[in-house]
C-alpha cells in the first residue's frame, strides 16, 4: 500500500496535463493535397496607399511533391511561402493545411502545432543564424521549445546525429556562425529545419547566395531528405534550370498569379505562357555556339495580352495536369500550338 506523504498530496493536488489535440492529423486525407490557397489575396499598406502583392491566388500543393515556385524578383513567391508559414498576414482568401484553416486568425494552440509541422529553410544562411548563439543551440532550440527530447543525453544524440546528417562534423557544436563558410552555414540551416522532423518544407531560394560549386551538394541534401521522409517541399526559386532538376511539379508566377503550372518535364517540353518562354531563355546555355544564336524572349504584360472585361483571363487546364493563364481567344492558340509540339499528353 502506497503511505501517504506531504509530496504525494502535492503531486495529487496537481492537475493532469491534458494532451493537445493534433487537429491537422484529425482532419488529414491522404488523397487530398497537403495546402490549399483559396483566392487569397496579400497586400501591404504604403503610408495610406494599399500595394497588392498577391492578388486571387489559388494552388494546392500535393502531399509528398516538391513543387518548384519559379518567378522574378518582385513576383510574389516568397510573400506566398511565408504566409504559409504565417509570417505575412493573409488580406483575404483562406489557407487550409490538412483541411484545416491556418491564415488569420486562429487558436493559439493550432499555432504552436502548426511550428511543429511546417519549417523553413532561408535565403540568406548568414541572417538566419544567430551570431551569438553557438551550433549546438541554434541546431536544438525547436527542440527546448517543443520539449521534443527526453532528457539532455537524448536531446545531444538528436542534434549529434543530425550535424553528421548534413556532413557537418559534431565537434563544430561549440563554435558560433562567423566560424563557418557560406554552404557550411546553409547545412547547419537544414539541420535547425529538419531536426524538427516536419511534415512541410518551405525552401525559400536556399541556394541563391551560395557558390556553384557547393549549390549541387545543397539541393541533393534536401532531395535526399525529402526522398526519406515522404514530405512536402515548396522549393523558391528563380532559376527554372534549378527548380526542374528538384521539382514534381513547377508553378510559375507572375505578378502574384499564377500564369503557368505543370509537371517539371512537361513544362519544358511545352512551354505556352509567354512569360514561362521569357523565363526559359534566361537559363544560360552551356554549349557558346548554341547560346549565341539563342532568341532572347522579353516578356511584356501590357502588349502581350489583350484582355477585356468581358473576356477576363484565368487559370485553364490545357491538357491534363498542364495549367495555363489565358483567355478564351489564347486559349484555342495555346491549344494549336500544343499541337504543333507534339500534341497533349495523356492523362
Amino acid at each position: 500500500m502506497l503511505k501517504k506523504t506531504k509530496n504525494n498530496e502535492k503531486d495529487l493536488k496537481k492537475p493532469s496535463k491534458a494532451p493537445v489535440e493534433d487537429v491537422f492529423q484529425e482532419n488529414y486525407v491522404e488523397e487530398e493535397p497537403i495546402v490549399k490557397m483559396r483566392d487569397v489575396k496579400i497586400s501591404f499598406k504604403i503610408g495610406t496607399a494599399e500595394r497588392i502583392v498577391i492578388n486571387h491566388l489559388n494552388l494546392d500543393i500535393k502531399r509528398g511533391e516538391i513543387l518548384g515556385l519559379v518567378g522574378e524578383s518582385g513576383s510574389g513567391k516568397t510573400t506566398v511561402g511565408r504566409a504559409i508559414i504565417r509570417i505575412n498576414k493573409v488580406s483575404s482568401g483562406e489557407i487550409l493545411y490538412n483541411n484545416v484553416k491556418i491564415s488569420g486568425k486562429i487558436p493559439k494552440s493550432r499555432e504552436r502545432l502548426l511550428k511543429t509541422k511546417i519549417q523553413m529553410i532561408f535565403q540568406d544562411p548568414g541572417d538566419s543564424l544567430n551570431d551569438r548563439a553557438n551550433i549546438d543551440y541554434i541546431v536544438s532550440e525547436g527542440l527546448r521549445a517543443f520539449h521534443l527530447y527526453e532528457n539532455e543525453a537524448d536531446r545531444l544524440q538528436k542534434v549529434t546525429n543530425m550535424m553528421i546528417k548534413v556532413g557537418l562534423r559534431p565537434e563544430y557544436l561549440t563554435r558560433f556562425p562567423h566560424e563557418f563558410s557560406g554552404g557550411q552555414r546553409q547545412r547547419i540551416g537544414i539541420a535547425r529545419c529538419m531536426i524538427m522532423n516536419p511534415e512541410f518544407v518551405i525552401a525559400d531560394e536556399p541556394i541563391s547566395a551560395l557558390d556553384v560549386s557547393i549549390r549541387a551538394q545543397v539541393l541533393n541534401l534536401i532531395k535526399e531528405f525529402q526522398q526519406e521522409r515522404k514530405m512536402t517541399v515548396l522549393f523558391i526559386a528563380h532559376d527554372l534550370s534549378v527548380v526542374k532538376y528538384i521539382s514534381d511539379r513547377i508553378a510559375v508566377i507572375n505578378s502574384g498569379k499564377i500564369v503557368e503550372l505543370a509537371d517539371a518535364n512537361r513544362l519544358f517540353e511545352a512551354p505556352l505562357h509567354p512569360y514561362t518562354k521569357a523565363l526559359l531563355t534566361a537559363v544560360p546555355i552551356p554549349d557558346p555556339e548554341i547560346e549565341k544564336k539563342k532568341q532572347i524572349v522579353v516578356y511584356n504584360r501590357a502588349t502581350a495580352h489583350q484582355y477585356t472585361r468581358d473576356n477576363p483571363p484565368s487559370l485553364r487546364e490545357i491538357e491534363p495536369g498542364h495549367f495555363v493563364r489565358c483567355d478564351d481567344r489564347e486559349f484555342e492558340l495555346y491549344k494549336i500550338e500544343l499541337e504543333r509540339l507534339g500534341g497533349a499528353k495523356n492523362g
